[in-house]
């Protein structure tokens, strides 16, 4: 296990539509049934216990399946956190990780994607670098390369909710623990992976988290 695994409290929570690129690609649709009208509020998902994976390790691609990977900068929470301000949310963090949550392709964001994003070792989550050597969060580069090509290139200034609004928002209705992992969106655009690819993220300042794609069964 990494040196973040060994210690997280069970809570890894995802923030879908969080990239103004992804949220503008759907905005047409969510005009439509069953949406009508865009996401007031952060839509949440979870990653459970079963999908934790670490660097280096291999993720199965389901048979029949496409498989995306999505990568994302985590959140670590520093102490309990419940019902803070955003102005205050700097002290409840601990540190910030590469997150690269595989998903299948999403169709919906009616109702829960469980099926397509809580697979076993579908959430692979690096070492933790302290907050204090992170200057700015919303100031950092992601990129994702497929066999050193790079297949996907943004920037967390481009996240619709920031960090602290988002710890408001959730921290308004749960409790959370340290070194639960706010995982805080993917950008748009996302690509296929298939057994045999290696898989890297990039974030500025954390570093790169490596995995490679396997068939299931393998």
């Amino acid at each position: 296990m990494n040196q973040l695994s060994s210690t997280i409290a069970p809570c890894l929570l995802g923030v879908a539509l969080n990239y103004r690129g992804l949220l503008e690609q759907w905005l047409p649709r969510f005009e439509r049934p069953p949406y009508l009208q865009a996401p007031q509020q952060p839509v949440l998902f979870i990653k459970t216990p079963n999908t934790r994976n670490q660097d280096g390790g291999r993720v199965t691609r389901p048979r029949g399946q496409r498989l995306q990977p999505g990568p994302a900068l985590g959140v670590v929470i520093a102490n309990e956190t419940r019902r803070i301000h955003a102005d205050q949310a700097a002290r409840h963090i601990a540190g910030y990780v590469i997150v690269n949550e595989f998903s299948l392709p999403e169709e919906s964001y009616y109702r829960p994607a469980l099926k397509e994003k809580c697979r076993d070792g579908f959430c692979v989550v690096g070492p933790m670098t302290a907050a204090a050597a992170i200057l700015d969060p919303h100031g950092l580069a992601i990129r994702l390369q497929v066999n050193h090509e790079l297949r996907q290139h943004n920037h967390t200034s481009n996240l619709v909710r920031t960090i602290p609004q988002l710890l408001e928002s959730i921290s308004d209705f749960m409790t959370l623990q340290a070194g639960d992992v706010l995982i805080t969106g993917s950008p748009e655009d996302p690509v296929d992976v298939w057994p045999g690819d290696e898989v890297t993220v990039e974030i500025d300042g954390l570093g790169q988290l490596h995995n490679t794609i396997v068939a299931e069964g393998d």
